[in-house]
């Protein structure tokens, strides 16, 4: 039995090393989690928004790598891969042509947490015979998360809602909860407005929330970033964005399902408690 089983993982190793695995990545999520564990030469393309930092946490290291065009199966196809990842809000109908390829296709469809993105890191690993990097990168992300949690014990949790334009809040379930749960943040929509997934807002019940600061996506300063929502309701009566109670987070930290959120626990913590970070 022992034989059996030391003979399958030489096969294992040995399918690996004779056939190069081409990954083409069709997410910003995927692009992030593959250029972490890939041997450059496994990068075959990337998504058609890698480089734009605006959506990727990555987009310097993705001007390395061809990217793929916004579109079709062919758009991916032509680079040849022998892998393809996607999320689950990618377009069903282009994972199902390239399916119907017999190319490996992978759907990531858990990130909500950071348990979330460990499981996704090891999965990819595993496909490109890089277990022991996404091991590495995982020790990583738990040790930052330990200084963290050091950092944070025993601050009184800031009361806050993630603001925007759209006329939406996040509540349970989303990355925006995760983030207050790591960053010493209650996240009103979620105790107060009960609200599960992003849903939209209830302007009446926040004018009556006790929101200690907003938390926006941004590339500007603050003053910025509040700017459009001193014009609209719920925001222009709430106390926290007429006094510029806020946190600016890069766009592309706010909305991560990669490993890189960790980055964005960092600095809305920072933001909400800098007394502990002196």
């Amino acid at each position: 039995m022992i034989r059996l089983l030391i003979l399958f993982i030489c096969l294992s190793e040995l399918a690996h090393a004779v056939t190069p695995v081409r990954v083409v990545s069709q997410t910003v999520g995927t692009d992030e989690l593959l250029i972490a564990l890939a041997e450059p030469a496994q990068i075959a393309a990337l998504s058609h928004i890698s480089k734009q930092a605006e959506f990727s946490s990555v987009a310097e290291q993705a001007k390395a790598y061809p990217s793929i065009s916004a579109g079709d199966s062919e758009a991916i196809l032509r680079y040849k891969p022998t892998l393809v990842l996607f999320a689950d809000y990618s377009r069903a109908e282009l994972v199902a042509n390239v399916k119907k390829t017999g190319v490996r296709v992978i759907v990531f469809d858990r990130y909500a947490t950071l348990a979330d993105v460990y499981s996704n890191l090891r999965t990819l690993g595993k496909e490109l015979g890089r277990e022991a990097r996404a091991e590495e990168l995982i020790a990583e992300c738990e040790a930052r998360m330990a200084r963290l949690r050091e950092k944070l014990k025993g601050v009184k949790p800031v009361r806050v809602v993630n603001a925007s334009t759209y006329g939406l809040l996040s509540g349970a379930g989303t990355t925006f909860q995760d983030l207050c749960d790591h960053a010493g943040a209650e996240n009103l929509a979620t105790t107060l407005g009960g609200m599960k997934g992003v849903a939209p807002e209830v302007s009446e019940k926040m004018l009556v929330w006790p929101i200690d600061a907003v938390v926006l996506g941004g590339e500007g300063t603050v003053e910025e970033a509040l700017a459009p929502l001193r014009g609209i309701l719920p925001y222009r009566h709430v106390a926290a964005v007429k006094n510029g109670r806020a946190v600016v987070l890069p766009s592309a930290l706010l909305a991560s399902v990669s490993h890189h959120r960790i980055e964005a626990y960092e600095r809305l913590a920072r933001g909400l408690h800098p007394e502990v970070f002196k």
